[in-house]
């Protein structure tokens, strides 16, 4: 009986406390906080549009570890998330920064860095002509910022099985798994990230089979052999500016960029969920990647959240209070 008790506790505290992460949580605390969030992205944006393709990840890469609770912000050291190996390339702290910053003057204490983290991607989507959405907000920021937690981020070197436990872990299914993978349509990578996929996939050297004879020439141009390898290139080529589902047409055909993009075609669920986006009919009869896309994000945005005392509401998103 004592158990059954406590298991309907429980169940009513996770129910309450997602009732708490919410569509318009600061309208009243904060009416303006959106629209500043907003503002600070479009400046942004401006100055450098792959800025988008930054947030966009930055949200992606906080979720991932200890939930959405601004843990990728913190920068309290060696040992700070941040540093991880599976966080490399991620940006836009400044952003966040400047966003907080400008929230503080406004509503002092009311908005947490993980909301804004969640409101900025948002908007960088709209702001590369994609979808436009509502963030559920109300999220705390987390007292844990570690290196060792990142071990589990996805890696472009997973294998699909690899790619959908992790995303599974986190309660995301395997058109979750393609849906964010999607997230690649806009953005660069480094060629960092390209150098074993082209030149040492295999023991002895070699390119990966995966990638469509006719695009690695190209590949090589843009990232020769002990080349630099922070000179940047299209993730979604011909179409890395535009928020579309141009990324899962490259994938398909196989011109995935990255090695874990093209892990999609390696799986017969993957890959149909992939092929349910393409096609002459599809848009009359299939689904929306657009609208489906939203759903995932918003999904993934619930993952690990903070609300109540189970979190803070930091001054600064680089430090604890």
């Amino acid at each position: 009986m004592a158990a059954l008790l406590i298991l309907l506790l429980f169940t009513f505290y996770v129910g309450s406390s997602r009732g708490q992460l919410k569509i318009g949580f600061y309208s009243e605390t904060c009416p303006e906080a959106e629209s500043i969030v907003s503002g600070v992205v479009r400046d942004a944006f401006l100055l450098n549009s792959n800025m988008a393709a930054v947030l966009l990840r930055l949200h992606f890469h906080d979720c991932f570890v200890e939930g959405c609770d601004g843990s990728i912000l913190i920068d309290n050291g060696a040992n700070a998330e941040k540093h991880a190996f599976g966080h490399q390339g991620v940006g836009g702290f400044e952003v966040i920064e400047k966003a907080k910053a400008q929230l503080e003057d406004v509503c002092q204490g009311v908005v947490s860095c993980a909301d804004t983290v969640a409101l900025a991607a948002r908007d960088a989507i709209a702001l590369s002509n994609g979808p436009s959405y509502q963030v559920p907000t109300g999220r705390r920021d987390g007292h844990v910022s570690n290196i060792s937690l990142a071990d589990e981020m996805p890696d472009i070197s997973d294998s699909i099985h690899q790619l959908k436990t992790k995303f599974l872990q986190k309660g995301l299914s395997d058109k979750d798994l393609v849906l964010l993978t999607g997230a690649h349509t806009i953005g660069t990578t480094a060629c960092f990230f390209m150098t074993k996929r082209l030149y040492n996939f295999f023991p002895g050297g070699g390119s990966d089979p995966a990638i469509n004879p006719t695009i690695v020439p190209e590949l090589k141009a843009t990232c020769p052999i002990n080349g630099d390898v922070n000179v940047r290139l299209a993730i979604d080529r011909g179409s890395d500016k535009i928020f579309d589902k141009h990324i899962l047409q490259n994938i398909k055909d196989g011109f995935a960029v990255l090695e874990s993009d093209s892990k999609l075609n390696d799986d017969f669920t993957t890959k149909a969920i992939i092929d349910s986006y393409l096609g002459f009919l599809n848009p009359i009869f299939g689904p929306s990647f657009e609208a489906d896309f939203v759903q995932s994000i918003i999904k993934m945005g619930n993952i690990g959240v903070k609300i109540g005392m189970q979190g803070e509401i930091r001054r600064l998103c680089a430090a604890f209070n």
